[in-house]
């Protein structure tokens, strides 16, 4: 069964156009549908191992107060959605939030256990412009091109399947220090965690060798992709690239540097788009350790989710980030049940 959760906004005239292309996708299928459109619906059901689809609409502010009505239901029900896999179609009136949207939306639905494959999201801005390209690929119209998207998405869901690994191959990414990163310290102990149970590379990407993405045409960057490098070669060519390739799970060691992942950390992911146009990432899951010294986790985790599962593929798994507070060296490590924690992520990145 597909439970929908579409909250209204409000506005009647603003849902047609969600309300037609969701009802074209569904018609397409024959499986029984759930609908749950309002706070006191969502906390009366049962999302465990549940497909969810996670339907948005926008007013023309760029808000929908009952779907925030429905966050603060999820968000009050940790493990609520355990084994549910997810999927976001958010329609907007002009040609901001929708992405914004998103990403608060797939953060909070993960915390509460949900998994979602890559590429989870269909978006609709309000002029449809953001389908220009995927309209002129496929030869029709961009509302057109909205209606195949999310009947894809929809069939996307309904056959995912979370991959499991005997002895996974994990890459670990980092740019920090170890002498004064608590974000690495968090690490090491949800390495010792693990055990020898997997097979572990780490890789350190620190002291200006990551250059940044420059840019270049489509063409050139997809030759270079096809050939497993960039034009801008280094260590992303040389060690990154066969590593992001052979594993299977990606953790990507994040503290927080002004609200946003680090800049090493920022050119990496730039830099993974040669080699994502030339392999399929979709098997590969994506884990976070997120230390902030003072706040503002969420912005991180919520960056990581737009640019690794929205754009680069990853599976997101549930709960795929752990998110913490240290200011000072070591810090992290008097946080209360910090161990436990370690263990608990330890055994999700295990599978």
């Amino acid at each position: 069964m597909l439970t929908l959760i579409k909250p209204g906004c409000g506005e009647v005239e603003r849902e047609k156009r969600m309300d037609q292309v969701i009802g074209r996708a569904l018609q397409e299928r024959d499986a029984e549908v759930e609908v749950l459109g309002t706070a006191e619906e969502l906390a009366e059901a049962d999302l465990a191992g549940q497909t969810v689809i996670f339907a948005i609409c926008l007013s023309v502010s760029g808000m929908n107060m009952e779907w925030y009505r429905m966050m603060d239901v999820l968000r009050r029900r940790p493990g609520c959605m355990t084994g549910a896999t997810g999927g976001v179609i958010v329609d907007g009136s002009g040609e901001l939030d929708t992405k914004k949207m998103a990403r608060e939306t797939i953060l909070t639905a993960n915390l509460c256990g949900c998994d979602f494959p890559g590429r989870p999201l269909v978006e609709a801005t309000g002029s449809l412009n953001n389908f220009h390209i995927v309209s002129k690929v496929l030869g029709v119209s961009e509302f057109e091109a909205y209606c195949i998207k999310t009947g894809e998405l929809i069939a996307r869901l309904e056959n995912f399947s979370m991959p499991r690994q005997e002895r996974p191959d994990i890459l670990m990414v980092h740019a920090s220090s170890r002498s004064t990163s608590n974000s690495l310290w968090l690490w090491e102990n949800v390495r010792e965690k693990i055990g020898d149970g997997a097979d572990i590379t780490e890789i350190s990407i620190r002291n200006g060798e990551v250059y940044d993405c420059k840019g270049c045409r489509f063409e050139d960057c997809l030759h270079f992709g096809e050939r497993g490098g960039c034009f801008y070669g280094g260590v992303i060519v040389d060690k990154v690239y066969p590593a992001i390739i052979s594993c299977d799970a990606l953790v990507l060691v994040c503290p927080n540097y002004n609200d946003a992942v680090s800049a090493n950390i920022t050119a990496f992911i730039n830099r993974l788009t040669a080699v994502f146009r030339a392999n399929d990432f979709s098997s590969k899951k994506l884990f976070a350790i997120v230390v902030s010294g003072y706040s503002g986790g969420d912005i991180v985790a919520e960056q990581i989710i737009g640019a690794m599962n929205c754009n680069k593929n990853f599976i997101l798994p549930g709960n795929f980030a752990m998110i913490e507070t240290g200011n000072d060296p070591g810090s992290v490590k008097e946080i209360e049940g910090i161990d436990l924690r370690s263990a608990e992520f330890a055994d999700r990145i295990m599978g």
